[in-house]
C-alpha cells in the first residue's frame, strides 16, 4: 500500500509511529459526564456517537490495543485489574468517543488529506531511516510490526490523526497568551533573592553521650520498619538488542568500502567560500557590468555604482549545497579566489558572483571511517535479524525451556542477578550495575512470581528483555544486634538534628524580637554569609533545597530556619533582597513561556470543543458490554 501511495507522491519523509501510538491530540478523559451516557443496547452495538455506531468488537480491539501499547511503553504487561483500578478503561473509552466525535465532524466538514501528504509524513520520520539517513522500507515494516500495526492500519491511522490535527489547529492555531499570565510565570521562574545565612553544624549541638541500652532498644523498637531487611529476588535476564547482536557480527572491508564509496560525500568537511552576488534585472545589464570588470573595474565598483549595501550582496561563507540556486552554486565554486564570474542566469535573475576566502574541503579516508561504517552496517543488519531471533526465543520458551537453557541453545548471553531489592540494590546496598536502559526492569521483576513465563519487555532503544524470577527471599524484621551500628548512627543523627532545630528556633525568635543576625551569630561563635542571585529550583551552597524553598516563602527582611545541605547542619537566614524580573517580550524565554501557555489554553479549548461535539451529537454506551470487555463483571 505504501508503495502505491509513494508512487503517486514526489514528497520525502514525514511523521512516524509515535504520532500514531501516542496520538496527535491531547484530550482530557474527564471532559464528558460518563455516568450520564450509559444506555440500553442490543447485542451488536456497543456505543454510538451521533450517527456513528461502534461495535463491541471494535471497542474490544481498540481497548486491547491501547492497553498493549501502554504496557510496551511501561516495559511490563498491564493486567485487567490494574487497568480498571487506574481508571484506564474509562480513559480509553473517553479517547475513543472523543476521536469518533472529531472524525464525524471532520467528515461533515469534508476535511481530508492526500495520499501524497501521508506518504511524505511517513517517509520523513527518522524512526524509519536506515544508516544512510533515508527511508528504509525494511526498518519501517519491522518498526510498525513491533508496535502492533499492519501497514494498512498504520497508514489509515496516520490519515485519521492528520485530519484530526487539521481540525484541532483550526481551533487553537491563533491563540495568543495573555501578557499578564506570561509575566506571572516569568516572575515565578526568574525572581531573584538574596539572604544572609548562618550555618549551624554538629559543634553547635554540643557533646552527645551515647544512648543507654534501654534508650537504644526503645528507639529501635519504635522504628523497626526502617531497619527491616527488604525482599530480595534472584532473576535471570536475557536481553536481545541490535547493539548486543551487532557486537558479534563481522563486516568485511569489502562491504564497508562499498558503502564508503557510495556515500563518500558524507565523510569529510566540504569546501567553503565567501560569496558575494549582484542580481541584475536583465542579461544586458549583467553583461555590461562584466565588461567593465574585464576592463579594470572591481566588484566593489559595481556594487557602489548600483547603490547597493553590503548586506544586499553578501551571501556569507557557505558550502556549495548551501547555495539555493544550482546554476549560481556551480559557477561560484568554479572560480578562483577573488575572481568574478561571467553573467549567470539564475532562478531570480542574471547575476555576477564573486568568490573569496576559499577554505578547501577535507575528505576522510576509508581507513579513518572504516570502524564507524562497520559498526553502523552491523547495527543495521542486527536490526533486521533480531526479529527472527526473538521468534526462536519465544519458541523455546513455549516449549518449556528456561531462559538459561534458551540462551545456551541459541548462543545468547543470559545474566543472573543473585539478589536485587525493589530499589534496585543488592544485599550490600549498592545499585545493581548495567540494568537494561529504557524499561522499568525492577518494577517488572517485582510484579511477577517464581517460574512465571513473563511477556518480554520492549526496550526503547530497540529490542526486548526477557526476565525470569527463580527465587524470592521474603522481607523480614532484623534484630537490633544485626543493625546496631546503623541504629546508633541514626539515633545520634536524630539527636543532632533535634538540638540544632531547637537552637535555630531560639535564634529566629531573637531576630523576630528585633535582634540583628550579626549579633545573634556572634553570640554563638558563628559567621554570617551573604548569598545572592538565588532562584527557585536552583540551590546554591550553603543554601540547600529546603532552605531555598523557605527563603522564597519568607517576606523581605523576614527570618526563618531550614535544613542545611547535610544531615548535621541547619540554616538560619534573613531575606535581604527581592528582585522581580522584567519580561523581555523578544527573548527566547518569553517565546517559550508563551508557547507553554498557548499549548495549555489550546488543550482547554479543544477539550471544551469535544465536550460540545459530544453534547451536540449525542453519546450512548452499553454499560453491560463495557464491563464484559474490560473484565469488571458479566453485566446484566
Amino acid at each position: 500500500m505504501l508503495r502505491g501511495i509513494h508512487k503517486a507522491s514526489s514528497g520525502t519523509i514525514g511523521k512516524g509511529i509515535m504520532a500514531v501510538v501516542m496520538g496527535l491530540l491531547v484530550i482530557s478523559f474527564a471532559i464528558w459526564g460518563i455516568g450520564d451516557i450509559f444506555r440500553g443496547f442490543g447485542q451488536s452495538t456497543f456505543a454510538s456517537v451521533g450517527s456513528t455506531e461502534i461495535s463491541a468488537e471494535q471497542f474490544r480491539y481498540y481497548y486491547t490495543d491501547k492497553i498493549n501499547q501502554l504496557g510496551r511503553r511501561m516495559g511490563r504487561a498491564i493486567t485487567p485489574d490494574q487497568a480498571r483500578s487506574n481508571g484506564l478503561d474509562r480513559q480509553i473509552l473517553g479517547q475513543l468517543i472523543a476521536e469518533t466525535a472529531l472524525d464525524q465532524k471532520a467528515k461533515e466538514m469534508r476535511l481530508g488529506v492526500s495520499d501524497a501528504e501521508i506518504s511524505k509524513q511517513i517517509m520523513a520520520d527518522r524512526s524509519f531511516a536506515g544508516i544512510n539517513g533515508k527511508f528504509d522500507r525494511a526498518r519501517f515494516e519491522q518498526t510498525i510490526r513491533d508496535a502492533g500495526f499492519s501497514e494498512t492500519r498504520f497508514v489509515a491511522d496516520q490519515r485519521a490523526l492528520t485530519v484530526r490535527r487539521q481540525l484541532a489547529l483550526s481551533l487553537t492555531g491563533n491563540i495568543t497568551a495573555p501578557v499578564a499570565a506570561q509575566d506571572a510565570i516569568n516572575r515565578f521562574r526568574n525572581e531573584k533573592r538574596s539572604a544572609d545565612v548562618v550555618v549551624l553544624g554538629a559543634a553547635q549541638a554540643g557533646a552527645i553521650a551515647p544512648p543507654t541500652p534501654e534508650a537504644l532498644q526503645k528507639y529501635f523498637d519504635e522504628r523497626k520498619a526502617a531497619f527491616r531487611a527488604p525482599e530480595y529476588r534472584t532473576v535471570t535476564l536475557l536481553a536481545l538488542t541490535p547493539e548486543s547482536q551487532a557486537a558479534w557480527m563481522t563486516v568485511s572491508d569489502k562491504d564497508a568500502e562499498a558503502y564508503y564509496n557510495a556515500h563518500k560525500a558524507e565523510y569529510g568537511t566540504p569546501e567553503k567560500r565567501h560569496l558575494r552576488q549582484i542580481v541584475f534585472p536583465n542579461e544586458q545589464d549583467a553583461q555590461a557590468a562584466a565588461d567593465k570588470i574585464a576592463k579594470g573595474a572591481t566588484f566593489d565598483d559595481i556594487v557602489k555604482e548600483r547603490s547597493l549595501k553590503e548586506s544586499d550582496v553578501d551571501l556569507g561563507t557557505v558550502t556549495e549545497k548551501d547555495v539555493i540556486d544550482p546554476n549560481v552554486a556551480k559557477a561560484a565554486f568554479a572560480l578562483k579566489d577573488g575572481e568574478v564570474s561571467k553573467p549567470v542566469k539564475g532562478q531570480f535573475g542574471t547575476v555576477l558572483v564573486q568568490a573569496t576566502n576559499i577554505q578547501p574541503g577535507q575528505d576522510q579516508t576509508f581507513q579513518q571511517v572504516a570502524p564507524k561504517i562497520k559498526q553502523a552496517i552491523a547495527l543495521e543488519r542486527a536490526r533486521g535479524q533480531i526479529g527472527d531471533l526473538r521468534d526462536k526465543i519465544e519458541d523455546e520458551r513455549a516449549g518449556g525451556a528456561t531462559l538459561q537453557e534458551t540462551a545456551k541453545k541459541l548462543k545468547i548471553e543470559a545474566r543472573t542477578i543473585d539478589a536485587i531489592d525493589r530499589s534496585g540494590r543488592d544485599k550490600a546496598g549498592n545499585l545493581v550495575p548495567n540494568l537494561p536502559q529504557g524499561a522499568n526492569v525492577v518494577n517488572a521483576i517485582f510484579s511477577t512470581d517464581v517460574d512465571v513465563d513473563n511477556e518480554a519487555i520492549d526496550l526503547k532503544n530497540g529490542g526486548w528483555l526477557w526476565y525470569e524470577v527463580t527465587n524470592i527471599t521474603p522481607a523480614r524484621d532484623r534484630t537490633l544486634d544485626e543493625v546496631r551500628a546503623q541504629v546508633e548512627k541514626r539515633w545520634h543523627d536524630d539527636e543532632v538534628a533535634s538540638r540544632l532545630k531547637k537552637k535555630a528556633e531560639d535564634m529566629v525568635g531573637k531576630l523576630k524580637a528585633g535582634g540583628k543576625l550579626a549579633a545573634v551569630a556572634q553570640a554563638e561563635g558563628l559567621t554570617v554569609q551573604t548569598v545572592g542571585d538565588l532562584q527557585r529550583g536552583k540551590p546554591k551552597a550553603p543554601v540547600a533545597a529546603p532552605a531555598l524553598d523557605a527563603i522564597f516563602r519568607t517576606a523581605k527582611d523576614g527570618a526563618g530556619s531550614a535544613e542545611g545541605d547535610t544531615e548535621d547542619t541547619r540554616l538560619v537566614f534573613v531575606v535581604t533582597g527581592v528582585t522581580d524580573p522584567a519580561l523581555d517580550a523578544k527573548s527566547a524565554e518569553a517565546e517559550q513561556i508563551a508557547q507553554v501557555l498557548k499549548n495549555g489554553y489550546g488543550e482547554d479549548i479543544l477539550n471544551e470543543y469535544v465536550t460540545h461535539l459530544e453534547s451536540q451529537l449525542g453519546v450512548s454506551v452499553n454499560q453491560a458490554t463495557l464491563q464484559q470487555i474490560v473484565g469488571g463483571g458479566s453485566g446484566g
